[in-house]
Order: structure tokens, then sequence, then C-alpha cells
């Protein structure tokens, strides 16, 4: 009979341990609870799970930058104007990475909207955005471009 099957049943904290084989190391390792949860956290984010960026802009001609807290990151960009402007940009990061995106929902309309692809080409870009309209690109390495495909 393994040790795992002479265990007893309890209920993990945070600081609970537990026991994985490390193959980088070869051997048997244990780690808590929480180190565990902030890898799955940093693999979801890293896979596409998309980062919240809020902003408000106050007047017509804004422009906003989208900021990944982690190159690569997946960010979707929630703007709430204070009213209905003629005009805004949406900045794109400048290093994007394969597969990132980017969501941009509005909740007022901008007449004028220009999708800033900070150095690359972004293809199918909406010129203009109603109350509630949305969009998301996604960036391809191979061509170093953002193509919309929502």
């Amino acid at each position: 009979m393994s040790a795992i099957n002479r265990l007893s049943q309890g209920d993990p904290s945070s600081g609970s341990r537990l026991p994985f084989y490390d193959p980088d190391n070869g051997a048997d390792r244990t780690c808590s609870v929480s180190q565990l949860v902030e890898l799955i956290q940093s693999l979801l984010t890293a896979a596409g799970a998309p980062v919240a960026q809020y902003s408000a802009p106050s007047a017509t001609g804004f422009s906003v930058t989208v900021a990944p807290p982690t190159d690569g990151s997946s960010v979707w960009l929630l703007l709430t104007p204070a009213a209905g402007y003629a005009a805004g940009t949406v900045v794109l990061p400048a290093a994007g990475v394969d597969g990132q995106e980017v969501s941009v929902t509005c909740a007022q309309a901008v007449t004028a909207l220009t999708v800033n692809g900070n150095g690359h080409t972004v293809n199918g870009a909406p010129t203009t955005l109603a109350a509630n309209a949305f969009f998301r690109l996604r960036y391809d390495g191979v061509f170093a471009a953002w193509y919309r495909i929502g």
C-alpha cells in the first residue's frame, strides 16, 4: 500500500503543503496551496484570460493606451466616457505577442474612432463605435499584425 493511501482526510488551508514530483530536479517536493494558486493564476493569465483595464475619458479627442500587466496578457478595455464623443483613440500594446487579444467595450458612442497599432498593422479595426458596442482584436506573430476577430 502506498503512503498516500494511508493519509487521513482533512481540509486544506492556504499554508497546507501538497506533494508533487519536480521533473527539473528529479525529486519529490512540496509546495503550499497558495503557491499552487499563484502558479495556476499566472498560467491562466498567460493562456489568454483577459485582464480588465478601465478608462473613463472626460473629453472628445481622448487617447487610451492598452497596458497589459505582463507582456502578452490579453486585455479587456472597458471604456466609460462621460458622454458620447466626436473622436477617440485606442492605442494597442507596442509589444504584441502571438495570440494576444484586446477586447474593447464602450458605454457611449464615439463617432470617429482610431485604433492605433503602435507600430503594427491593424486589419479590420472599426472607425466608429455605437453606445454599448464592442470589438475584439488578436495579434498574429507571423505577420506582426492585429486582426479583428469579433
